[in-house]
């Protein structure tokens, strides 16, 4: 299968799909921004079950599909923002720079880690922590003109005027 043809298997069609089921352009712009902002949370294979919880927690505010889909778009995004995320939080915290080695990683993985990299983590979290309210409203300023675009040319729906509101 072609990139092309992946990309519109697992993103372009699911959300082809989710616009035309006629969702709220708010609920769907805040559920795209919660999604991408969980699926960065710098721990890998964490950000479903967070996704869950908040789609449990939010209930009718969250649109599932759309909060679950964001968070697989995000994935490679995650992986180039752990260091930033890192970096910020050695910034909030005063702490020294912890080096980025590969042997560092092997010990995490192998749950070897040592204190000093469990404070790295530990910063990495707080940088996530002050940083997504930030990303969340961000992106739901973006997304929200995005959406009340789009939702009305595929739902099939017509537009409503602005003085019909």
């Amino acid at each position: 299968m072609s990139v092309k043809g992946w990309l519109n298997e697992k993103i372009v069609d699911p959300m082809i799909q989710i616009l035309r089921k006629g969702a709220q352009p708010k609920q769907l712009a805040f559920s795209a921004a919660l999604g991408l902002t969980i699926g960065v949370f710098p721990i890998c294979g964490v950000t479903v079950v967070m996704c869950g919880m908040a789609i449990a927690v939010l209930g009718s505010l969250a649109h599932s599909p759309t909060v679950m889909l964001a968070n697989f778009i995000a994935t490679p995004i995650e992986l180039s923002l752990m260091v930033p995320f890192l970096r910020f939080g050695e910034l909030l915290t005063g702490g020294e720079p912890f080096e980025l080695t590969s042997d560092a990683l092997n010990k995490v993985l192998t749950g070897q880690a040592s204190t000093e990299l469990l404070f790295s983590i530990a910063r990495a979290l707080l940088g996530w922590l002050v940083a997504a309210p930030i990303i969340l409203g961000t992106l739901y300023f973006i997304f929200l003109p995005m959406f009340k675009f789009l939702v009305p040319k595929f739902s099939g729906a017509p537009e409503k005027k602005e003085h019909d509101s």
